[in-house]
């Protein structure tokens, strides 16, 4: 008796260890069963389709729900990016091996509207911290952002596909191990922007319960000449007239019958999103300052040296003369030198000093204005030798650039981090990971953490020259 239970036992077990990966990983969701990857620490579903595929009859629409399906999914590689294909609303969800009630974070991510995907970003630092970790994909450039006349939802599309992936998880994310009541929504750049544009739409309320903000707060802005200042927002009935002079088309179904490449060609003139709009009613701008957003703790903040990239991507080297021109360009002679006196010339190449200025003008000043409106824990990336996440960069003392914080809470770029900036890195996924539970990051309001190997004095970022 005992050799026949201990054969039907070593039987049990060899075939224990002969079932797929996948088939320990799979989960039902209200559209059907999905099997992801799972190793000793994590689970892994790529690719689960939150919303029908965008196209035909479906192009410029509202993300409409997706179809259930038979059997089961196989959800082991990421979809198609938005910036590839029309077909592309998946999302990719990383657990805890066991997960039960955890703390959600869901991940919007950057590219100017343009460009990116979720699954860019190598999730397993936050997911050893113990979240359960949602990266999305949203429509893009003109796919995302074109409008016109009565076509409902003009300019918004790509907002009302995070929304979607939003209402997705509330529907789904328990049985992945996550708590619905217990969702971060973050995002850096224009993952950055989105985030605290669903901060003050009442699409979103309810959604999500903490909103991380990197580098892209609403009021972000850009010198336009003269005092001007361009926001990334865009007004719906604007758009629509763009859209009516840029499509060369009569009506709705001609835009439908479209190619994607053709769609494509229009992105440079459609990458903003718009307002006015079921998904964004409002300017995030003038709801911000007029206090109508979600009550829900926030956590913001920025590189030290934002503008540091952009400087090197657009500017040749400057000599004072120069800096002097691009500040007139940029804010109007009078404008020009009150800059100058706040940021003067500082000998050699010039783009360091526009960087400073711009890096205070574009992101930090507006980033402390955002933090003030809603409350929030601030923090500042200051390390100051960041790897560079991209490739072919002209020699140029970047600092802490935009974008650069981003390997150091990712697998991000294929870079690698020194083993101080390992133990940063450690400190920063604390840090999210303590928000994303309690709603409190480890240090107080008032304060503005910084983040750096060593010791980093903090900044003055002249924020009285840039206010209003």
């Amino acid at each position: 008796m005992r050799s026949t239970t201990t054969t039907l036992l070593t039987a049990a077990l060899l075939a224990a260890t002969a079932v797929p990966a996948h088939a320990a990983g799979t989960v039902r969701t209200d559209t059907g069963f999905v099997s992801g990857t799972t190793t000793y620490a994590q689970r892994s579903f790529q690719g689960i389709p939150f919303a029908a595929p965008p196209v035909g009859e479906n192009r410029w629409r509202d993300p409409q729900p997706p179809r259930a399906w038979q059997g089961v999914l196989k959800a082991e590689k990421p979809g198609p990016r938005c910036d590839q294909a029309e077909d592309c609303l998946y999302l990719n969800v990383t657990t805890p091996r066991k997960a039960v009630n955890r703390p959600v974070l869901v991940w919007i991510h950057g590219g100017g509207f343009t460009s990116g995907a979720g699954a860019d970003y190598g999730v397993d630092r936050l997911v050893d911290g113990g979240s359960v970790v949602v990266t999305i994909n949203y429509r893009l450039g003109a796919s995302g952002y074109f409008g016109f006349p009565g076509l409902e939802g003009s300019g918004a599309f790509g907002l009302r596909d995070q929304q979607a992936a939003l209402e997705w998880v509330q529907r789904n994310v328990r049985r992945f191990g996550g708590d619905p009541r217990n969702v971060t929504l973050f995002g850096a750049s224009a993952g950055g922007l989105s985030t605290c544009a669903q901060l003050t739409s009442p699409r979103t309320r309810g959604l999500f319960h903490r909103a991380i903000i990197q580098s892209g707060p609403c009021q972000f802005g850009t010198p336009a000449g003269e005092g001007r200042v361009q926001h990334p927002w865009a007004d719906r009935e604007d758009v629509e007239r763009a859209g009516a002079l840029a499509s060369g088309c009569p009506d709705v179904t001609c835009l439908r019958g479209l190619t994607f490449e053709q769609v494509q060609a229009l992105t440079p003139q459609f990458s903003s999103p718009a307002y006015g709009t079921e998904a964004l009613p409002e300017n995030p701008v003038t709801a911000l300052r007029e206090g109508r957003f979600h009550r829900v703790p926030v956590l913001a903040g920025t590189a030290r040296d934002e503008f540091s990239v952009f400087a090197a991507m657009f500017y040749a080297p400057l000599d004072a003369a120069g800096y002097e021109q691009a500040l007139t360009d940029g804010f109007g002679a009078a404008g020009a030198k009150r800059v100058l006196a706040a940021y003067p010339p500082r000998g050699g190449d010039e783009r360091v000093a526009l960087s400073a200025a711009l890096s205070d003008m574009t992101s930090a000043c507006p980033t402390a204005e955002l933090r003030a409106q809603t409350q929030a824990f601030g923090y500042e990336f200051a390390e100051p030798d960041p790897p560079m996440i991209f490739p072919g960069m002209p020699e140029f003392p970047y600092g802490a650039y935009h974008g650069s914080e981003l390997p150091f809470l990712f697998g991000y770029g294929g870079v690698e981090l020194t083993a101080g900036q390992r133990e940063l890195a450690d400190e920063m996924v604390g840090a999210w990971t303590r928000f994303a539970r309690t709603g409190r990051p480890g240090w107080a309001r008032q304060d503005v953490r910084i983040f750096a190997t060593g010791q980093v004095a903090p900044a003055d970022h002249r924020c009285e020259l840039w206010a209003g």
